[in-house]
């Protein structure tokens, strides 16, 4: 009778360990998982925009004519007031 109820509680015991911590604790770590993935993709996406972006208007700058240095006939002396 005593071993019967020993067994029983180290059932019960492992019933408790298994449903009220393990499996809790596996669900909440798949949760921040997932999370913690989205929020790199989300980031990763963004990172890919930008460059894009930055490409985009690279090519159009190299693409276009190269602004000519200014001209040594436009500068205008200044004088300095008193």
């Amino acid at each position: 009778m005593l071993r019967f109820l020993l067994y029983m509680f180290f059932a019960w015991l492992l019933y408790k360990l298994v449903f009220e911590f393990i499996i809790p604790v596996y669900r909440s770590t798949k949760a921040v998982r997932k999370q913690m993935n989205d929020i790199q993709q989300h980031m990763r996406q963004q990172y890919e925009e930008q460059q894009s972006a930055h490409n985009y208007g690279q090519g159009q700058s190299s693409q276009g004519p190269a602004p000519k240095p200014p001209k040594r006939d436009d500068y205008i002396d200044f004088e300095e007031i008193k």
